[in-house]
């Protein structure tokens, strides 16, 4: 392997890591604000059913991100180290600021903006790129409907129950956080699968675009370290600073982002699973109060989400550049 190859691979692999880190958060948050689980056994049991994701749901968004975004025969590896350092550094940023961001995004950026400096919009796929938007995009607009009707059902179904009811969302979780803890990694931990196959395709190492299985193995075991380690100051914003979080708000909002984020990811559609929570707990939220919900905190996010392509993209191809005059 060349020295190029070797250092997109323990990039890539890095990037899961801190992804697991950067996004335990928005897996965790409501389960530990509600208290329905302690930090320590709601991020083991996330760990756990992230690493199985990619295993049990297929690789179909490391298809898209590996295979649909640029087309292979017209960049390099270098294009490809510049995107995941540029996403990493953004990642390392806005987890120092406590913002949470979209890692998705910031890969996507990344490739964006590498490509584009290499070779042009040429080598860029506009139908899978336009599909990756789509996805990324209308996938936390999906999300705040969902929690916004879940909540609506279950406040509906539920209004003569007594208080011992949140015993019942409380022990719920447990189902509801596997499920989105299992969507996380089967949408998240495939776009770096998709990334490193590219580079394997593109050093020539692989004849055609197929995930190893060391590969899937390497990326589902470094995001799930990554959850295990938390990511505790993402938590406090989502956990807290939105609204108070009660059980049946957990029970919601996991579940919504779970349906979202599974789907996408059946279909090979990355999203960010950070703006699916984040607009699942403001949809659950605004579906109980609409003054509930503390907005400013909503608006910074959203700030960090807009600006996140536009930044990835500057980032990388100024990589790009800095990195092809020093190997060359």
């Amino acid at each position: 392997m060349t020295p190029v190859l070797i250092a997109v691979i323990i990039i890539g692999a890095s990037f899961d890591l801190l992804n697991g880190i950067h996004d335990s958060s928005n897996v965790v948050a409501t389960m530990i604000s509600s208290r329905a689980f302690s930090p320590r056994v709601a991020l083991g049991v996330t760990a756990v059913a992230e690493f199985s994701g990619p295993f049990v749901f297929g690789v179909a968004v490391a298809q898209t991100i590996g295979n649909g975004i640029v087309d292979s025969h017209l960049i390099n590896t270098t294009v490809i180290l510049a995107a995941l350092v540029s996403a990493i550094l953004w990642d390392l940023l806005t987890w120092y600021l406590g913002f949470p961001s979209s890692s998705s995004h910031a890969l996507v950026g990344g490739i964006l903006g590498a490509v584009v400096m290499a070779e042009g919009w040429a080598a860029v796929q506009m139908p899978g790129l336009i599909k990756v938007l789509i996805s990324l995009f209308s996938s936390p607009i999906i999300g705040f409907l969902v929690g916004f009707l879940l909540i609506r059902l279950i406040l509906l179904l539920s209004w003569k129950a007594t208080p011992r009811i949140n015993g019942f969302f409380k022990r719920s979780q447990i189902l509801t956080g596997i499920a989105l803890a299992l969507s996380h990694g089967a949408n998240d931990a495939q776009k770096t699968m998709g990334v490193i196959t590219l580079a394997l395709v593109t050093s020539g190492y692989l004849s055609v675009f197929a995930v190893p299985r060391w590969v899937v193995l390497l990326c589902a075991s470094m995001i799930a370290l990554g959850t295990s380690i938390g990511g505790w100051r993402l938590i406090r914003t989502l956990g807290g600073k939105i609204y108070k979080i009660r059980p049946v708000d957990g029970f919601a909002s996991q579940l919504s982002s779970a349906v979202v984020i599974l789907t996408n990811s059946l279909f090979g559609g990355p999203v960010s699973t950070t703006q699916v929570v984040s607009s699942a707990i403001m949809g659950v939220g605004a579906g109980e109060r609409a003054n509930k919900v503390r907005w400013g905190v909503a608006q910074e996010i959203v700030m960090a989400w807009l600006i996140t392509i536009p930044a990835t993209a500057l980032v990388a191809a100024g990589l790009f550049w800095a990195i092809s005059h020093i190997i060359h």
